[in-house]
């Protein structure tokens, strides 16, 4: 006796699967993701082939998510990198400092960036240039070491972050700095240090007005630019000290050419009157010489106001104010 078999339908799983390497291929959308698995119910799929597109559908949606952050990381390298060519080509500090704010706002998506840098002498820090910022008190702050986040950063040489400032306890929280802050309205800072080897210069902030947690790879971003505009900030200021001392050395040569110059003058003056003299020359020589040096009108007269000599000028009375300065 014959026993007829029947065929087996084909495995949903292995639509379902193809159907996740799809979307995969296409970057659709994370909520298209549970279509084949719908689709798969509906045709009666058994549980062990639910299952197993189930699991799937969690694997295809994980390498969705790494695919999406490796997308945005090259996003960003390649944003960085554009950043260190810009900054490379510019060299005025100011326009430097401008560039590294503004660039930080765009790849951090922030409501304001800023950057101080640290006064030495002063032992604090002052807030240089911001972008996105709308309050004067915050645009003049100044933060001793060690005050606020920005205070530890540049104190500590170390990144901080925070989603709410205002409620944060690690901070040492000053008026002046919480008033410029609530008058900014910030609520979530990162700041990062701006570092030349073993020196700290400053440090750059990225904030936003709304409570939010910065992730490891923004804080990673952050420092990364931060590196290239030390070396940027480091650069210009170098390039400024270069012409301030391009214009000093210009000044100074054209001092030594002008001293230069008049004693040059004066030797010859004084070879050509003492030639004058040994060669018996009398008053109206003198005056003739003196014309030529000086390369003007010349009147010689004695004690009583007589003129003795005259060269290049029409006779003239001696000035009184010039005769009793010279008798004094």
């Amino acid at each position: 006796m014959l026993t007829g078999v029947t065929a087996p339908g084909p495995r949903h799983s292995a639509t379902a699967l193809r159907g996740l390497l799809d979307l995969l291929a296409h970057g659709a959308a994370a909520e298209e993701f549970e279509r084949p698995a719908a689709t798969a119910r509906e045709a009666g799929a058994p549980a062990a082939e639910l299952a197993e597109i189930t699991e799937a559908t969690a694997v295809a949606l994980r390498i969705r998510r790494t695919l999406g952050q490796h997308r945005v990381r090259e996003a960003q390298l390649t944003a960085l990198f554009d950043t260190a060519s810009d900054l490379a080509a510019l060299r005025d500090l100011d326009a430097v400092l401008r560039a590294i704010v503004h660039r930080a706002k765009l790849l951090l998506g922030t409501d304001v960036t800023y950057l101080s840098l640290n006064d030495d002498a002063a032992g604090d820090t002052y807030m240089r240039v911001t972008d996105g910022s709308v309050a004067e008190a915050f645009q003049r702050v100044r933060l001793g070491m060690g005050e606020g986040l920005g205070g530890l950063v540049a104190q500590t040489a170390r990144p901080y972050a925070t989603g709410d400032y205002a409620a944060d306890t690690r901070f040492h929280h000053t008026t002046t700095i919480d008033s410029a802050v609530l008058d900014e309205g910030l609520r979530a800072i990162l700041g990062v240090p701006l570092r030349l080897g073993s020196r700290i210069i400053g440090v750059l902030y990225a904030a936003d007005r709304a409570p939010r947690e910065f992730t490891a790879g923004e804080v990673a971003l952050l420092s990364s630019l931060a590196d290239h505009a030390a070396i940027a900030i480091d650069g210009a200021r170098l390039l400024e000290e270069t012409r301030a001392a391009l214009v000093d050395l210009n000044a100074a040569s054209e001092t030594i050419r002008t001293h230069s110059e008049a004693m040059r003058r004066a030797e010859e003056a004084h070879d050509q009157l003492t030639d004058l003299v040994l060669r018996g020359g009398g008053a109206d020589d003198v005056a003739a010489a003196l014309a030529d040096i000086l390369d003007g009108g010349i009147l010689i007269h004695d004690a009583d106001g007589a003129e003795l000599a005259r060269a290049r000028t029409g006779p003239q009375p001696p000035p009184t104010p010039a005769v009793a300065a010279s008798r004094a």
